[in-house]
């Protein structure tokens, strides 16, 4: 990596992914953007090498486009119910509206004419 100025910023930038105030993704297309944008970088012809290391190395797997992804199918392997694994799921209601759970309704029912105001 030739350009000193997209160095400083790769350094800038990763430190703020590192402190979470910036998306490694984000990161990423700034990277393209200078890339784009600077003559040194678009004559150094080892560049785009480094910059897919670095973002194999800054990218979590599941964000990676599809594209530049490893095509090992070992990766994410299929996971299918096999058959007597299903699940089965039981229906069960129980009606708990008359039930008295802290008492207070038989104390009501136990007043006087004496007790009302």
């Amino acid at each position: 990596m030739e350009c000193e100025q997209l160095i400083r910023l790769i350094k800038d930038w990763y430190l703020r992914v590192k402190q979470e105030t910036m998306a490694p993704a984000r990161m990423m297309q700034f990277v393209d953007q200078h890339v784009k944008g600077c003559p040194a970088c678009q004559s150094d012809l080892l560049l785009p090498d480094e910059v897919e290391k670095i973002r194999e190395f800054v990218l979590p797997e599941s964000k990676i486009p599809k594209a530049t992804r490893p095509s090992d199918d070992s990766s994410t392997p299929e996971i299918s119910p096999e058959e007597g694994d299903e699940f089965e799921e039981k229906e069960e209601y129980v009606d708990d509206s008359e039930d008295d759970l802290d008492g207070e309704l038989e104390e009501e029912d136990d007043l006087s004419d004496d007790d009302i105001i």
